[in-house]
Order: structure tokens, then C-alpha cells, then sequence
């Protein structure tokens, strides 16, 4: 029985922790709590919902991830990942749809922990986690065009294609003022970085460096666009006033009504919800592990971001996972320990508090602009590129993750690619699972030195007997090779069959199936079948399996000289 693996770091960070560790965790947890404002708003808006439940899954999710999580340095909250999921669930099931299918994301991802699968998960193909990741980043910048260049349209098309239809439809309705800020903020937070370091800001202003070029974006459109519509009569900027009403008021905990058929519809969702939330924590914290030099722990990060998700939807708020990018900052910005994350929350709790009201002021377009940014970093185009060089297995995984999460959804994406990559990892196993005739005498150089017993050059192949060698794992992938080359050996019929095993690590129900009809098969024909080589593991298997019953326990060998002289006796007989 498995024990629950459940160790929370902020408690053990916490027996040695000094006020100048205090110090650099409350600078850094300040910064991250900013870098992540206008993120969090972003999000909200772009998944669907209003901003204010974007900084709500910000404090709440970030500060039980920040508490519970298995990881010392982990920043959680929405991130550009579940955009177009979330966005999908609103469309067909509502904002309370996305409670249900959140809450219960929460529960997997617990079950994950609990189970132990933290480490499994690690494992899904690198084409996949790219694949959707590509895929995620150009929905995310294609649903940020009307907004980008102020198009008037009287509804968007949830289709990609359709979308881009649409849009190219509607081109001759840009408004070149909101263009101008959409544009301008792409260009202001791109260069940003390039500005900070230059020798005069980092002499006289090396505080700037400390800000984010998302925010320095925001700050500067908002007054543009305030004082265009002050002193120009500007008025067709969209803000998020204008779309949204925008409240400070701490929403209390609403448990929302539960039914079956809802329920069972969600079920898919819930678990794209909880596979990518899990994918993306656990590949944060493994970034994060690689650059302070520690190591999390994945069983009980994958609680704490169930435990998350349970909290975060009951708030009013949406999914959230570990953020790549704001757990950089807080590395960056010397967070060590999970203080950090609880300061960051509390940090945007009273921004919320007490300057929420001022985002009304904020321009679609800016926080369009944004986001674009946000889908280039999500991209991953280089990574991309680098695939396409690879084996033409992972190139095929790749392209159809892609291309489903673009033109279908993330759901099939996962489904399918996940499909896809098992099926071509079968066939590589079968690949290297293969089964050769041996014929005259056995050459003693290929053999190895624990079943060296005797004088192997003389362990001649006596006539009516047929020696197959089998190399590699007997799986159901290659289960079916037996009987092809069976079918392919063309000369009399042999007395006594000897099968090698002694390359063979393991064996499942369909190789023990396929052994079983060759010794029915043989048997009919008059042949006997002498196993050779077997390890212990697919002894105990083919024990379980009754499989020495069937082939009389004499006729399992150690090694091929016992074989050859249990054939020998077999052909006196």
C-alpha cells in the first residue's frame, strides 16, 4: 500500500528561515505580485470572464499553491494555457459549467498526487507539450484581433478559420486609434527589456529594470488614451469600462448546484483541465528546480494545485496552474522560499482592494497587445523548428497535436496526440523485438558469459530440431512476428522446436497468448516445444499463466546446453 506523499515546503523552509531571507522573499514576492496584475486581467478577460476573476485565481490560487505546493520557489495562478478552454467550457456550459469542470479538475489532480502519478506525467512526448503549447499560443493571438485593431464586428466566429474569414472581411472597419495602441504596446513591452539595459537607465533608473514591460504598457496607453479622449475628442478607444463593470468587492465562497448530466458532460474537460495543469506545474517546478539547484516535490505539488483549483472556482475564480514566466521573476528577483508566493498574493489583494476601480481605464487593445506577447512566448517556435529535424514519428505526433488544438480543440488534441505517441512508441518496441531462425550451430561469440557452460563450439543443432532466438520485450507489438516467420520457414517438419528467451526482459497476456497457440499448434503436429533462457520475471508470468503445464515443467531450460540435451532425450524417445 502507497503512502501519501504530502510535504508542503513552506514548513520545512520555515525551521531555518532569517529576516534577510525575509527581506529578498518580500522584494521579490512585491515585483511578481505587479508582473502579474495585468497577466491576471488579461487572462480573466481573454478566457471569457470578467478581469476582476482573473486577479481573484490570482490570490486565492497563488496562495495555497505558495502554502501547500511541493515546490520552493512556484508562482501559481491563470495562465495563457487554459485560455481556450476555459473559453470553450463558458460557450457551451456557462460560468457555472466552469465551476463544476474546475472543482472537478481540482479532485483528479488531487487523485494524481495521492496515486503517485506526479512522476508519470513527466513522461507524456515532448512533440505533444509543444504540439498544444504552438497550438494554444496562435488561437491565443488570433482571438486578440478584433480587439488588436479595434474591428467592428457584430460577433467573432469561434471557428479558426472562420475567424480568419471574418476578419479579413472586416479589415476596411479598423480604427486606426485603437490600432495605434495595440500596436504600440506589442512595440513598448518588446523593447522594454533592450531600454532597461541600457547604460543611462541602469546608472540613474535601475529601479525600471525591476518592472515589466506589460505593465510600463498598460500605464502608458491608459494615460494616452485618457488624454486623447480629454484634449483630441477621442472616443473610439474601447477600455475595459466600457465592456466590463469593474467591482473590488471580496466575492464570498458559492458552492454551485451539482447534477449528474452535467456532470458526465464535463468529465473530458475536467481532465484537460487537470492533465495540462499538472503538465504545466510540474514542467515550471522542473525549470525552477534546474535554476536554484533544488528539487520539488511532484506528488505534493499536484495536491496543492488540486487543493487550488477546488478553492480558486468556489471564489468566483477560474483554473489555475504553476506560471512559468512569474515563477522566473520571482527566481530572478532572489525568491527562495515560498514566501515569496503567499507576499505576491497579498500583494495583489490589496491592489485589488484598493486600485481595482482604476482598471476600467485600461484599453482592449493594450491588454490585446499583451496577450500577442504572451502568445510569442508561449510559441515555442524555436523548440518547433528543432522537432521538425527529428524522427518523422515526432514530427507526425507534433503536427497533429497542432493542428487539432488549432482548427478542433485542446481536449481532441490531447486525446489524439497522446493516441498517436502511444501507437508509434509500440511500433519502435515492436521494432526492436526480433526473432531469428538458428540453424547448423550456435556461434559461440554471441553468447554470453553466464550461459557460457560447456564448450560452446560444440553445441552442434541436432537434426528435427528448430532453434528460434527471440530479442527483445514479447509484447502484443510484436506478438504476431513469431508466426510470420514460422510461416516463413519452408523445409520438413521438426520434432522438437527449442524457443531462446534469454534476451526477453518481460512478457505480456498477448506474448503468452501467441506462445500458448504455437505449443497447441505444435503440440496437433506432434512437435515439442523446449523453452531456453528464461529470466525469472517471465518464469513467475508464465507460471501465474499455467504455462509450465502446458509445456511440462522438464521442457523450461536455464540455459541452451540444457536445452539441446533435453532435445536429445526428446529424440530418443
Amino acid at each position: 500500500m502507497t503512502t501519501l506523499e504530502f510535504k508542503p515546503q513552506l514548513f520545512a523552509t520555515l525551521k531555518n528561515y532569517s529576516r534577510k531571507q525575509f527581506t529578498t522573499d518580500l522584494m521579490a514576492g512585491i515585483i511578481v505580485g505587479i508582473v502579474a496584475l495585468p497577466l491576471a486581467i488579461a487572462f480573466g478577460i481573454a478566457s471569457g470572464v470578467t478581469p476582476e476573476k482573473g486577479i481573484i485565481t490570482a490570490i486565492v490560487a497563488g496562495l495555497i499553491i505558495s502554502v501547500l505546493g511541493g515546490s520552493k520557489v512556484q508562482i501559481g495562478g491563470p495562465t495563457g494555457a487554459f485560455i481556450i478552454i476555459i473559453y470553450g467550457i463558458i460557450q457551451q456550459y456557462g460560468f457555472e459549467g466552469l465551476t463544476i469542470a474546475t472543482l472537478m479538475a481540482g479532485v483528479f489532480l488531487i487523485m494524481f498526487g495521492v496515486l503517485h502519478l506526479g512522476t508519470i506525467i513527466k513522461y507524456i512526448p515532448y512533440p505533444i507539450i509543444v504540439g498544444f503549447t504552438s497550438g494554444i499560443a496562435l488561437t491565443i493571438f488570433t482571438t486578440q484581433i478584433k480587439d488588436l485593431m479595434g474591428l467592428t464586428m457584430e460577433s467573432v466566429p469561434s471557428d479558426f478559420i472562420e475567424k480568419w474569414i471574418a476578419y479579413f472581411g472586416s479589415f476596411p472597419t479598423i480604427d486606426w486609434w485603437s490600432a495605434g495602441v495595440g500596436i504600440g504596446s506589442v512595440a513598448l513591452i518588446a523593447v522594454w527589456p533592450r531600454l532597461t539595459n541600457s547604460s543611462f537607465i541602469t546608472s540613474h533608473f535601475s529601479f525600471l529594470r525591476k518592472l515589466p514591460g506589460s505593465l510600463i504598457a498598460i500605464i502608458v496607453m491608459t494615460i494616452a488614451a485618457l488624454l486623447l479622449k480629454q484634449y483630441a475628442g477621442v472616443t473610439t478607444i474601447e477600455t475595459i469600462g466600457d465592456r466590463f463593470s469593474i467591482s473590488n468587492e471580496l466575492p464570498g465562497a458559492t458552492v454551485p448546484a451539482l447534477s449528474w448530466e452535467t456532470i458526465k458532460g464535463l468529465v473530458s474537460p475536467a481532465i484537460t483541465i487537470a492533465i495540462l495543469g499538472a503538465i504545466e506545474s510540474l514542467l515550471s517546478a522542473t525549470v525552477a528546480d534546474g535554476v536554484i539547484g533544488a528539487r520539488h516535490s511532484s506528488n505534493t505539488e499536484l495536491i496543492a494545485q488540486g487543493v487550488a483549483n477546488l478553492a480558486s472556482p468556489l471564489f468566483g475564480g477560474i483554473p489555475a496552474t504553476g506560471a512559468i514566466a512569474r515563477t522566473m521573476t520571482n527566481i530572478n528577483n532572489g525568491g527562495r522560499t515560498p514566501v515569496a508566493g503567499i507576499v505576491h498574493a497579498v500583494v495583489l489583494l490589496l491592489i485589488f482592494l484598493f486600485l481595482m476601480p482604476l482598471a476600467q481605464y485600461i484599453p482592449m487593445a493594450c491588454l490585446a497587445g499583451v496577450l500577442v506577447i504572451v502568445s510569442y512566448g508561449m510559441s515555442g517556435w524555436r523548440s518547433f523548428i528543432s522537432i521538425m529535424k527529428n524522427p518523422k514519428s515526432d514530427v507526425i505526433v507534433l503536427w497533429v497535436t497542432f493542428l487539432l488544438t488549432v482548427i478542433f480543440d485542446l481536449t481532441i488534441a490531447i486525446e489524439v496526440g497522446l493516441i498517436c505517441a502511444c501507437l508509434l512508441f509500440m511500433r519502435r518496441m515492436a521494432e526492436t523485438t526480433d526473432v531469428k531462425v538458428i540453424s547448423d550451430e550456435i556461434d559461440p561469440n554471441e553468447e554470453d558469459s553466464d550461459f557460457q557452460m560447456g564448450n560452446l563450439e560444440h553445441l552442434t543443432i541436432p537434426e528435427g530440431v528448430e532453434v528460434y532466438e527471440i530479442n527483445g520485450p514479447y509484447f502484443f507489438g510484436a506478438g504476431n512476428k513469431f508466426e510470420e516467420i514460422m510461416g516463413a520457414m519452408g523445409h520438413g517438419r521438426p520434432k522438437v522446436r527449442i524457443i531462446r528467451m534469454r534476451k526477453v526482459p518481460f512478457v505480456d497476456s498477448t506474448g503468452i497468448h501467441n506462445l500458448t497457440n504455437l505449443c497447441l499448434m505444435s503440440k496437433q503436429e506432434g512437435i515439442q516445444v523446449v523453452l531456453s533462457g528464461v529470466n525469472e520475471r517471465v518464469q513467475a508470468v508464465l507460471h501465474k499463466a499455467s504455462f509450465d503445464d502446458l509445456v511440462g515443467k522438464d521442457n523450461i531450460c536455464s540455459h541452451i546446453n540444457l536445452a539441446l540435451e533435453r532435445a536429445n532425450q526428446l529424440l530418443c524417445k
